[in-house]
């Protein structure tokens, strides 16, 4: 008899794993969204990618496949829903279930793929770029974005103090607006070609 899926609910800012930690089972997410990052020893933080509905979460998926523990902290970025399969039914429907097994690998390649795009925008494009990507990416629908320099660090794998000098010389251009917590996107099509250089 296949082990049942145990429900998993909780608010947003819970952290539901940490470097170290044994993996409890396989997570499917029905709502939210989950936020993995890699904290190195100088303390500087990176997001490594994000977890949504439909998403696989790599860090879960070699600890179920390879026997690993978390190298990583995946904490829940908004309130979300899902289940969490338990080994012995994850490896069971990675066995019998053509479906679930397809939509694992691919899911697992698409996240191979999102990594190819950290390491290029990491290693292989400029700044400002990135930081232009960042910006679109978490704008909202009228240009808004609630984010500290601190969070903007996180995403852009840098330091604060660098994030702080390059959104004041964006103001200077008046592509952006900041404020305490915020940021308003003035001038999205500037953004946007920024955003497409590669050096």
């Amino acid at each position: 008899m296949r082990p049942k899926a145990i429900p998993l609910t909780c608010p947003a800012g819970t952290v539901l794993f940490s470097p170290g930690q044994e993996c409890p089972g396989f997570v499917r997410l029905n709502k939210g969204t989950i936020r993995v990052t890699l904290t190195a020893a100088n303390g500087r933080e990176v997001v490594l990618y994000r977890v949504s509905p439909g998403d696989v979460c790599l860090q879960t998926f070699a600890c179920m496949t390879d026997g690993r523990r978390y190298s990583a902290e995946g904490t829940a970025e908004s309130d979300i829903i899902g289940e969490i399969m338990p080994h012995a039914a994850f490896r069971q429907s990675m066995s019998e279930n053509a479906e679930f097994r397809d939509e694992i690998l691919k899911g697992v390649a698409h996240r191979f793929a999102d990594f190819e795009q950290l390491v290029e925008d990491v290693a292989l494009t400029g700044f400002d770029a990135r930081l232009a990507r960042v910006l679109l990416r978490l704008a909202s629908n009228n240009d808004q974005i609630t984010a500290t320099h601190d969070a903007l660090a996180v995403e852009t794998a840098s330091g604060r103090a660098f994030v702080s000098r390059r959104l004041g010389e964006f103001a200077c251009r008046g592509l952006v607006e900041p404020g305490r917590g915020r940021l308003r996107l003035l001038d999205r099509n500037g953004l946007e070609r920024i955003a497409s250089e590669t050096n």
